[in-house]
């Protein structure tokens, strides 16, 4: 989950929940230049952090405070679990087809890369993912420069997405660069005096389109389990977060 701290206790934002907005960017995307099946990629954009589960699992820092996901790594002693939930969140996203579990296998290979070496089970998991994606590259007949291509699209969504959820638009109309997108050209992000955010170059359909999320609003700061974070996330008011994003000339 994504935290950040507000004046009567925590803003926390479910993953699948940025994931969701990350599919609202990606859909604004010109239709024109859009990389190659839009709408398979669509899916697994959508879909790509299915693993989180806020509602399960321990997600307290030391401190009794929710743990923001940067906080969040793999401990040796469940290094295997985790590694059996992430084989099982790439399996499962073959029923959704190929396309969306090539790029989920993707994804799973860029956070877990910095990894290997590590340990045996993790560069075993990270050599398996390698030969998923070769084997789903040659069975769905494209190039490696095809799927790189896509999930570039997909990561430059998902790092929009995040920019907007961890409120690291930067003040004064400072330009920050989003990533590369899937042509390779370098984005940025400016906030104008109005408000409003506009993308450099623009990539978008639309002129003018707003997107939007739900962050839940708990007034708690600390916690004495999981259970009781559980519960005040599941009965905590919910804002609606709006981004509107407009062209400059």
């Amino acid at each position: 989950m994504i935290v950040k701290q507000t004046q009567e206790g925590w803003q926390i934002i479910y993953h699948r929940a940025h994931a969701l907005l990350a599919s609202q960017l990606g859909g604004q995307w010109k239709r024109s230049e859009s990389p190659p099946r839009i709408f398979e990629s669509m899916a697994a954009i959508g879909h790509h952090d299915d693993l989180e589960r806020e509602w399960e699992g321990d997600h307290l820092t030391k401190a009794g405070a929710p743990m923001d996901f940067m906080l969040d790594t793999i401990d040796d002693d469940d290094l295997e679990k985790s590694l059996d939930r992430m084989r099982t969140h790439v399996k499962n996203s073959l029923y959704r087809g190929r396309w969306v579990a090539l790029l989920t296998s993707m994804h799973m290979s860029r956070l877990n890369e910095p990894q290997r070496g590590s340990s045996k089970e993790m560069d075993e998991f990270l050599d398996e993912q390698i030969a998923n994606q070769q084997r789903w590259i040659e069975s769905l007949g494209i190039t490696k420069d095809q799927a790189a291509e896509s999930y570039a699209f997909m990561q430059w969504c998902d790092r929009l997405s995040l920019i907007l959820c961890q409120g690291k638009v930067p003040a004064d109309q400072r330009a920050l660069e989003i990533s590369k997108g899937p042509d390779g050209v370098r984005y940025d992000l400016i906030e104008q005096a109005d408000g409003c955010i506009t993308v450099v170059p623009w990539p978008f359909q639309d002129d003018r389109f707003t997107v939007n999320v739900d962050a839940l609003m708990v007034n708690q700061l600390q916690f004495k389990d999981n259970d009781e974070l559980i519960e005040a996330m599941q009965t905590a008011p919910v804002e609606s977060l709006e981004w509107t994003f407009v062209k400059t000339s």
